[in-house]
């Protein structure tokens, strides 16, 4: 089992966290961790000064040498995708190929608003998968010519090619049923989130029925995971990556409370739980 740290948060206000925390993981034996893409929250949400994630691991990926580094996720639709295409790529060179690009349609009405522009969900879907297919073009073909309904290029050169071959890792995470066929389709890792009223199982049989019939089914993986707001508790974390390998995942995403407490649960997991699953 791999597992990835999640839970930090890109608000500027933890930021010592992420610094204090990320080195501590890699030695732990974390195989990644995932930092969640939003400039805006809302104010229920945790606030609106927040860093650039993108930015931000790119630091981490200077101070780490082998741990994986992406997002949980990135609204592909919020950049233009190109864009987007070239800073993971250039994230992916000078890493030496750690980089995981988090793939998701996007929520935030309020950061869509202020930075992008605000799309029912159907149209959030369509240029996510749009914005993929430019993404993936760019990263393996020579020059590019992309003529869609959302996103257009003309001769594009996205030279150096990332790192990693043919390209980044894409993980998915969501549990709507086209999100899920997307995930079938071009995904590398599909993470079903622990939310209530998902049936992982129901969810992971559409994802291989996908890519099934795009005969991709042995480059897909799948990630379970713990709800965020659980106190930690170390039976209840190794109960439930235990359930994740009975149903089949590779990876598990592990949270911990943002709070005081949360480099010392992470380090009783790395020394009381992880060895146990690695």
């Amino acid at each position: 089992m791999k597992f990835i740290l999640a839970g930090l948060g890109n608000w500027y206000a933890g930021l010592n966290l992420v610094k204090s925390t990320i080195p501590v993981a890699e030695r732990l034996g974390f195989w990644g961790v995932g930092l969640p893409d939003h400039y805006m929250w809302g104010t229920k949400m945790g606030g609106e000064s927040t860093l650039d994630s993108w930015v931000l691991l790119t630091y981490l990926a200077s101070r780490t040498e082998s741990l994986r580094l992406g997002t949980l996720v990135t609204p592909i639709p919020l950049r233009p995708p190109s864009i987007l295409a070239k800073v993971v790529s250039t994230l992916d060179l000078l890493s030496g190929g750690r980089v995981f690009l988090g793939v998701g349609s996007g929520w935030s009405k309020v950061e869509f608003e202020g930075y992008s522009e605000w799309d029912e969900s159907r149209v959030r879907v369509d240029k996510t998968e749009e914005g993929l297919q430019l993404i993936l073009k760019l990263w393996i073909t020579k020059k590019v010519t992309f003529h869609g309904k959302y996103y257009h290029a003309k001769n594009a050169v996205l030279e150096p090619k990332p790192f990693q071959n043919p390209h980044p890792q894409l993980l998915f995470a969501g549990f709507k049923s086209r999100m899920l066929r997307l995930a079938g389709r071009y995904g590398n890792i599909c993470y079903i989130p622990p939310i209530a009223d998902v049936n992982f199982l129901e969810g992971k049989q559409i994802v291989l029925g996908e890519a099934r019939r795009f005969k991709r089914k042995k480059e897909i993986s799948f990630a379970d995971g713990i709800w965020f707001d659980s106190n930690y508790d170390p039976k209840l974390y190794a109960n439930r990556i235990e359930l994740a390998r009975q149903r089949g995942c590779d990876y598990f995403v592990v949270p911990f409370r943002r709070d005081q407490k949360f480099l010392n649960s992470m380090k009783d997991f790395g020394k009381n739980v992880l060895p146990s699953f690695s």
